[in-house]
């Protein structure tokens, strides 16, 4: 964890963007390494809470979560308290008891999507998992394996309608790359507008592969 030192110091110094939180999203492709780069990246901030989206998206409603993430997560930090959310389970097909998310002073969403237009006024920080969508499909695809192939075929078609309308990774603050003994992380297009996109902030983390 101390590779990531730097980057969770960084985090911690940005103003908060919502209420006292500093909502760090990380977004990308699915299958493309989000969660355990979330999770190596929370640990490195002392524990972050994490808020998965996967929690709050239903099988219905792959993409349509704005509202339920608003109401839920985004009012309640906005006033410094803490967001109670529904957890969806995907095995039963439906919603949970409440789960306590609290206004701490960074927390992350994971997900694909989570640097979508409408959440990006409330974050402090967006980071992409740069891996390309057929690679990151076809990791997720041996994953779940075969038993899932049918919720993966439609899931491309939807992952796919939504970037197209509602890009993430043009805004993106950090690239995050894996590679074959840790990651790397860049500046993001977002960052890097008229300036060196190859200049590297020199964050290294072992593989968990």
């Amino acid at each position: 964890m101390d590779s990531l030192t730097g980057t969770a110091e960084t985090l911690r110094a940005l103003p908060p963007s919502c209420g006292p939180v500093r909502l760090i999203a990380v977004d990308g492709h699915a299958g493309s390494g989000k969660s355990t780069f979330a999770a190596r990246l929370a640990a490195a901030l002392g524990g972050a809470p994490v808020l998965r989206l996967d929690d709050l998206a239903t099988h219905e409603e792959l993409f349509a979560w704005t509202e339920r993430l608003t109401e839920c997560v985004i009012g309640p930090f906005s006033r410094g308290a803490t967001a109670w959310y529904p957890a969806y389970d995907w095995t039963a097909r439906r919603f949970g008891a409440p789960r306590a998310l609290p206004a701490s002073a960074v927390v992350v969403i994971e997900g694909v999507g989570a640097g979508r237009a409408a959440l990006r006024p409330y974050l402090a920080r967006l980071l992409w998992m740069d891996r390309g969508a057929e690679e990151s499909w076809d990791r997720g695809r041996r994953r779940d394996g075969p038993a899932q192939s049918v919720f993966w075929d439609g899931w491309t078609v939807a992952e796919t309608r939504h970037f197209a309308l509602d890009p993430s990774r043009p805004f993106a603050d950090t690239l995050v790359r894996e590679r074959q003994k840790g990651y790397e992380v860049l500046p993001g297009p977002h960052a890097t507008a008229g300036q060196d996109p190859n200049v590297t902030h020199g964050d290294h983390l072992p593989s968990p592969y």
